[in-house]
């Protein structure tokens, strides 16, 4: 995924105590990447061959072609903000401060729920490894480990995300030659084909309901936001990283798939879940299917751990400023210096994996994804066009129609999701309304300020 979890890398700070301008435009894009995941690719393939009709890439390639208008909006919203921000901070500073709040809570869903998510899949592929062991303790042993790991306040050193990187890499180029050399022992089939992108079974309802879960592989394309105060220029690299993350993510996804859909033709596996660990083993025997195993467990793993603890400080965070209840939320424990209140919360959160599959819990995750990146794109039009009234013909189509278009697009991935995570969404969304007219005395005063940065921290 998509991941929004990577420890963040800092700059040095200058004798005043301020960040230091040294990222430059490939240090950036190389961070976003690795906030992607791109290993997550396999992990979802089975689920969106099957959601798809065996058309993967198709969807991956819709799902491109709207997050790059996203993208594109984010750009200009860090040239008008070249501070650390997010979707809140643009719908807040752009459009409204209560509809702000609410992109806010839209946004934190994501932040409470990945852990869920990213638990999901690695208990998924365990569970296919070792079928004797129920997915529910798989499901457990995660939440438990990484909650224990955290209150003692473990974080994971840049040179172990590094490696994890390294690691993902390794088992993608891998993954992609045994497909290769799997396609080519078959005289039957050949490396140029467009089946992978057109069956007789595709429809484009199936691809939208496929390219709406293929967004969760993108989530994270935002995250070189947070870097603005590092980076050198942020005003022109930043919009430049966030695109070319978005289209080096993007062509990594449909390479992979594509090969990946090659190799395994159609949308039929023993479990979809876990279809990639099924693939591995056709192309590579037993001993590369417990190579790919490992590799996507220790991403899964280390993505989990810093998801809970990104999304825990988030909590403390919005508990020191009393946006959410102090006594709860905005206490760190005293031996370990850790909010172990909002871990343990983070972790009784994520037990909705024994009643969800890998379909509703990607589709419930990017509900707040579509809805924050919607309000981007809209932000764009109400800082740009409507106020400053640029009109000419290149204004128009920069802040209006591209904005537009991907507002649109996201909107339409919205309402292609899960039906159930949709429903979820609503919940969601009404409950953070309800918080709303609750702190601001039915709507009357301003709501206060959410602190996403924190929880890069």
């Amino acid at each position: 995924m998509s991941n929004e979890s990577l420890i963040r890398m800092h700059g040095q700070t200058d004798k005043d105590g301020q960040m230091t301008r040294s990222l430059t435009l490939s240090s950036v894009v190389l961070f976003g990447l690795a906030y992607m995941t791109p290993i997550i690719v396999l992990g979802t393939f089975g689920i969106l061959a099957q959601q798809t009709g065996g058309v993967v890439p198709t969807a991956y390639l819709v799902a491109l072609i709207a997050m790059l208008f996203t993208a594109y909006s984010y750009g200009q919203m860090a040239k008008a903000f070249p501070t650390a921000g997010s979707a809140y901070t643009y719908t807040r500073k752009s459009i409204h401060a209560k509809l702000g709040f609410l992109v806010g809570w839209a946004v934190l869903l994501d932040y409470l729920f990945l852990p869920m998510v990213i638990w999901l899949i690695g208990a998924a592929y365990l569970n296919s490894a070792f079928p004797s062991i129920p997915m529910w303790a798989w499901i457990i042993a995660f939440i438990v480990i990484t909650t224990v790991i955290n209150v003692v306040g473990l974080k994971l050193a840049k040179s172990v995300n590094n490696l994890m990187m390294l690691v993902q890499l390794l088992v993608l180029a891998a993954f992609v030659v045994l497909c290769i050399h799997y396609v080519l022992g078959d005289p039957t089939k050949s490396l140029l084909n467009l089946t992978p992108f057109f069956n007789s079974d595709m429809n484009m309802p199936m691809v939208m309901s496929g390219a709406a879960i293929a967004c969760y592989s993108f989530l994270g394309f935002d995250a070189v936001s947070t870097l603005t105060e590092e980076t050198k220029d942020p005003r022109r690299t930043i919009p430049r990283a966030i695109l070319l993350v978005t289209i080096f993510g993007g062509v990594v996804f449909v390479g992979v798939s594509y090969f990946v859909q090659l190799a395994h033709p159609g949308a039929e596996f023993i479990a979809a879940d876990n279809a990639a660990f099924e693939i591995a083993k056709n192309i590579g025997g037993d001993i590369f299917a417990s190579i790919f195993l490992i590799g996507l467990i220790i991403g899964q793993f280390a993505s989990g751990l810093s998801a809970q603890a990104s999304a825990s400080r988030l909590l403390f965070a919005m508990g020191r400023d009393a946006v959410l209840p102090k006594s709860l939320f905005g206490k760190l424990n005293a031996r370990y210096q850790t909010p172990v209140n909002n871990l343990v919360v983070c972790g009784v959160l994520a037990l909705l994996a024994l009643t969800m599959n890998i379909t509703t819990s990607t589709s419930f995750i990017n509900f707040g994804a579509f809805l924050a990146f919607a309000f981007v794109n809209l932000s764009v039009v109400f800082h740009y066009y409507l106020p400053k009234k640029q009109r000419s013909l290149r204004d128009v189509v920069m802040y209006l129609v591209f904005p537009l278009i991907g507002m649109l697009a996201d909107l339409y991935l919205l309402i292609s999701l899960d039906v159930r995570a949709i429903t979820l969404g609503v919940i969601w969304l009404a409950a953070g309304t309800g918080y709303l007219a609750y702190i601001t005395g039915l709507f009357q005063r301003e709501p206060p300020e959410l602190d996403f940065v924190e929880a890069e921290q």
